[in-house]
């Protein structure tokens, strides 16, 4: 499905998988960074009959009342996305030519930079990938996977939680260069740099 920034209408090529079975999913603008939420087709509203009218009359009236949506386009040249065909979610995996890193900018160990050297990478107090000294997060907090340039970020059921644009993450979010999130009380952006 093809969807649209509201702020600077750039358009993106959306795999409908990736709704994970959700009604909505929030997304975060690749170019203006301003985040909106996207429904899923599959649970688009079923029409409402009122009291003593036929379906067929809803239906008329429905038509004529509002416009038709646009045929759905295969590629713009406003996307700042690389449009490809998406098919299945493609297998955790490094993007070529790109260094991933994460920086952390508020709490213990502010001003460390851990470089992401393997596609999925957990983030907790003890025993993950990134251990951070913060009394507030989880031995296991949360997690970063990396699909080529799909990055997510994901709560692993923490105690205290993991913040992502204020609000306390349910399940995985899609994240994009300089996302800024919270575990405990130590404050991370998920960095991506070309590699020279």
């Amino acid at each position: 499905m093809i969807i649209e920034c509201p702020a600077c209408h750039s358009k993106y090529q959306y795999d409908e998988e990736r709704f994970e079975r959700k009604p909505a999913k929030k997304i975060k603008c690749a170019r203006c960074s301003q985040v909106f939420e996207i429904h899923n087709p599959a649970f688009a509203e079923p029409v409402k009959k009122e009291p003593g009218e036929t379906t067929a009359a809803k239906h008329e009236e429905t038509r004529t009342s509002r416009p038709a949506p646009p045929p759905p386009q295969e590629s713009t040249t406003e996307s700042s996305i690389p449009q490809k065909d998406t098919g299945k979610l493609v297998a955790p995996q490094l993007p070529q030519g790109r260094r991933l890193s994460l920086a952390i900018l508020d709490g213990a160990d502010a001003g460390n930079v851990y470089r992401i050297e393997k596609p999925r990478v957990t983030i907790g107090r003890s025993g993950a990938d990134l251990t951070i000294n913060d009394t507030e997060a989880s031995r296991q907090h949360a997690a970063i996977e990396i699909r080529d340039t799909l990055y997510t970020l994901t709560d692993l059921n923490s105690t205290n939680g993991t913040m992502y644009d204020g609000q306390k993450l349910t399940g995985s979010v899609e994240i994009q260069n300089h996302s800024e999130f919270v575990i405990g009380s130590t404050t991370l952006m998920f960095i991506v740099t070309e590699d020279a």
